[in-house]
């Protein structure tokens, strides 16, 4: 089984209903090192199928498949062990499911899949969680939940780039960090509100970083995703 080191480093979002583009950009990308992130759009519009046709490419893509299942442990399980069958290399779940959900969904998930844990949406920020009735600040509740994560057997967590470093100095060197809300210098922000750049992500300790407009909305988006590399390694 491949190391957390074999993996990427980045996972570009290709969160679009388009499969013949997905399948285009996921071939480019991949021949330069970059994993895939499939979301709930690529999938509600293009199924398991869809999925199995990215793993079909010439050069076999490492894909995230980001559906964040949130649901009672049965259901859950059964949608972890259905998904795990498309060999992934990544799967991940709302850790806000609880202890009980998260163990049912370990238990399911296939060896060769990871499987992480959504803590804090990236999107959200201490005034949405106090909207939801969680009234601790946004890095208290990832913390809390990564914790859980990591007693449950998960593999690692979602996280925003501004918790990786007390994640890092905290849960154990092999705890995956995979980190969205990463905009390179300059780009535009979006609904991020916890973002960070590739560099500065990586220096705090991230294991991944997920990469998405930045990437799929420039001219070349393998031009784009090499620049990001040797952004990092400068």
């Amino acid at each position: 089984m491949k190391t957390e080191n074999d993996l990427p480093l980045i996972y570009c979002a290709l969160d679009s209903k388009d499969i013949n583009h997905v399948l285009e950009q996921s071939v480019a990308l991949s021949e330069i090192g970059v994993g895939i992130k499939l979301g709930l759009e690529f999938f509600n519009a293009n199924g398991p199928q869809g999925v199995a046709r990215v793993l079909e490419q010439r050069v076999r893509p490492s894909v995230f498949l980001d559906l964040k299942f949130h649901d009672i442990p049965n259901t859950v399980a059964g949608a972890v062990q259905a998904a795990a069958s498309l060999d992934v290399a990544y799967l991940n779940v709302h850790a806000s499911g609880g202890r009980e959900m998260m163990l049912a969904a370990k238990r399911a998930c296939r060896p060769t899949t990871r499987l992480l844990s959504v803590t804090v949406l990236t999107s959200m920020d201490d005034s949405a969680l106090s909207e939801v009735g969680q009234a601790r600040p946004a890095d208290d509740q990832v913390m809390r939940l990564a914790r859980l994560t990591e007693e449950c057997g998960l593999d690692g967590v979602v996280c925003s780039a501004h918790e990786v470093k007390q994640l890092r100095n905290t849960m154990s060197r092999k705890f995956a960090l995979m980190v969205p809300g990463i905009r390179p210098e300059g780009s535009d922000v979006g609904d991020q509100k916890r973002v960070m750049t590739p560099k500065e992500a990586v220096m705090a300790g991230a294991t991944h970083l997920v990469i998405g407009r930045p990437i799929t909305q420039a001219k070349d988006p393998q031009e784009a995703a090499r620049n990001i590399l040797a952004s990092i390694a400068a």
